[in-house]
């Protein structure tokens, strides 16, 4: 695989920017600061449709979340209360 040329790479650029005045630069200076408050997740192709944007996907969490919390907090559910009392008068 051939590597472009920096010729090549510059052609893209408009004429207004000027890279000699870009020396200078260190590469990764903000990665961390960056890297911090964001936490990426990929989603499958198929899901876009449903989850169009992040506002979309953080609801969705927020409500399973709020849901889990609820279910949590109320104990083990009805039915598996009917099988213990089941079983222990049997």
């Amino acid at each position: 695989m051939k590597k472009r040329s920096a010729k090549k790479n510059n052609s893209d650029l408009r004429p207004e920017y000027d890279l000699s005045k870009l020396k200078g630069g260190i590469r990764g200076k903000y990665y961390r600061q960056a890297r911090v408050g964001t936490n990426l997740v990929l989603i499958e192709p198929e899901l876009t449709n449903i989850f169009p944007d992040a506002g979309s996907v953080n609801r969705a969490l927020r409500l399973l979340a709020d849901t889990a919390a609820s279910v949590a907090e109320k104990g083990p559910s009805r039915s598996k209360m009917r099988n213990r009392r089941f079983r222990r008068s049997a």
